[in-house]
């Protein structure tokens, strides 16, 4: 049963939108607090969400432009915001359909399965800056190109861009490799490490595994990293 997550802050709408998608065979999970919306919407890891671009706190064009450049799931807007420029900065940020309120019952369905159905296939894929990840060959998708990693460098890169904040710890590294922390060998990790870097500087990714005191390495672009 696919998963939805549905973004919206008025109550009697966000119940109907809850309740019509239950009937249409959907498992449903209501955001109703609106504290930290992207951060909720990742732990539930949906299918789809369904997002309202009138919230309190922060924008819903903020929440879509965090979730698009975190998660691989797609985003539907569904908001009473009809000009056209709001619709392009929508879809800019990366929403992957767009519908006004009031919408018919059928056609938000129908968005809702497309999209859906677009996005079949693509629950192995991992997203970073400008590339995706197969997380079950390996394979980087970059430029129109492709490129199997070797699997322990596939491994890590999985690591980082299985976190949100694209950082992990050496432990996480090394149990991605190793399967096991018992026992770290500080030159082996980083050999691998040293490896998938020039592998990325190959494929012209624009990040960098930068080492984090204290913590271990994090995922970064150059620009950050600058």
């Amino acid at each position: 049963m696919k998963r939805i997550a549905v973004v919206e802050d008025e109550p009697l709408m966000r119940e109907e939108l809850a309740l019509m998608l239950r009937k249409a065979g959907y498992e449903v999970e209501e955001i109703t607090e609106f504290e930290q919306v992207p951060e909720q919407i990742e732990q539930l890891s949906p299918d789809l969400a369904v997002l309202d671009l009138n919230l309190p706190g922060t924008s819903g064009f903020q929440i879509c432009r965090e979730i698009k450049g975190k998660n691989s799931f797609p985003v539907l807007v569904l908001t009473s915001r009809d000009q056209l420029k709001d619709e392009l900065h929508a879809l800019e940020l990366g929403a992957d359909e767009y519908l006004t309120k009031p919408c018919r019952r059928e056609r938000l369905l129908a968005r809702v399965s497309n999209v859906l159905k677009r996005y079949e296939g693509r629950a192995n894929l991992l997203e970073g800056p400008g590339f995706l990840l197969d997380r079950r060959t390996y394979t980087v998708y970059i430029n129109n190109n492709s490129a199997i990693l070797p699997k322990n460098q596939g491994r890590l890169l999985e690591t980082f861009l299985s976190r949100s904040d694209r950082t992990a710890t050496k432990d996480d590294l090394c149990t991605a490799l190793w399967g096991t922390t018992e026992y770290i060998d500080e030159n082996a990790l980083q050999v691998n490490l040293t490896r998938l870097k020039k592998t990325m500087a190959g494929l012209g990714m624009e990040q960098k595994i930068t080492p984090i005191r204290g913590v271990g390495y994090r995922l970064e672009d150059e620009e950050h990293e600058k």
